[in-house]
């Protein structure tokens, strides 16, 4: 394919009540769907199941993955539908890691994340397991990529995925407003120097004594912004042009001229 077309489903979520966010997750969902000409690409945002109750996470949250794989895993084969289900806090072998999982047109799980940095600043490592390994899969014959949240703010994780090929950058996060111009310039930068598009979709609302900020956007190889949300809940979508990565390194090839063996 040349050309896909996206769609953020930026939520406000309910701390704590998997059932609800479930819901509304659908409910997004099928409003996405019922657009003329239906997106390739859904994308949900991180944590979004529970938010961040991390007090409570051991007692409800996902076990291996379920039910929201087997929930969204449906919900993407009945509708022929790619569907990047952001994170979701998962306990596997008595951990709980905050997983991504991505979802094909035939109801596939054909990838899974564990986030790798955890946030000390909101004790995400006090109540989660950090990841070990990178994750690249294909969507339609895509090469893809996906992180979480901050995630975002280390240059050699997203360098690695574009450095195995990767076209398209997923980043599902709980971004607060207090640092949306970081949200901003990080997302901007990670695509300018890796020559890829990024799709990063944040949740709307408040919990407890943060404000989130909104500001889901699809990013192309040059940095620009092709499509961006405010701060409410709602859906935001944009077809990607895929041959504009390859665009991007044939006048400026960054990849290349890396010198590797001096740093």
């Amino acid at each position: 394919m040349t050309h896909l077309k996206v769609s953020l489903l930026q939520m406000n979520i309910t701390p704590g009540n998997p059932e609800a966010n479930r819901e509304k997750a659908l409910e997004l969902i099928n409003n996405a769907l019922k657009v003329k000409g239906k997106p390739d690409i859904l994308v949900l945002p991180e944590m979004w199941t529970t938010a961040y109750q991390l007090g409570d996470l051991a007692n409800i949250c996902d076990k291996e993955g379920m039910p929201t794989s087997q929930l969204i895993a449906s919900k993407a084969k009945d509708s022929r539908v790619n569907i990047v289900a952001g994170s979701y806090a998962s306990m596997n072998e008595k951990k709980v890691f905050n997983t991504a999982y991505v979802f094909n047109r035939r109801g596939n799980n054909i990838a899974r994340y564990q986030k790798i940095h955890l946030f000390k600043l909101m004790e995400e490592d006090k109540y989660l397991e950090s990841g070990s390994s990178h994750c690249i899969f294909e969507i339609d014959g895509i090469k893809c990529g996906i992180i979480i949240c901050y995630d975002l703010r280390f240059p050699e994780l997203t360098r690695k995925l574009a450095l195995a090929g990767i076209k398209l950058l997923f980043v599902p996060a709980q971004w607060p407003a207090a640092r949306l111009d970081h949200w901003t310039t990080l997302l901007k930068a990670r695509a300018i120097e890796n020559q890829i598009f990024i799709a990063a979709v944040n949740r709307a609302g408040e919990h407890a004594q943060d404000e989130f900020a909104g500001g889901s956007m699809i990013v192309n190889p040059w940095g620009e912004i092709i499509a961006q949300a405010d701060y409410k809940e709602q859906i935001i979508t944009a077809d990607i042009t895929l041959s504009m990565v390859e665009e991007a390194k044939s006048k400026i090839d960054i990849l290349g001229d890396r010198m590797p063996h001096t740093y």
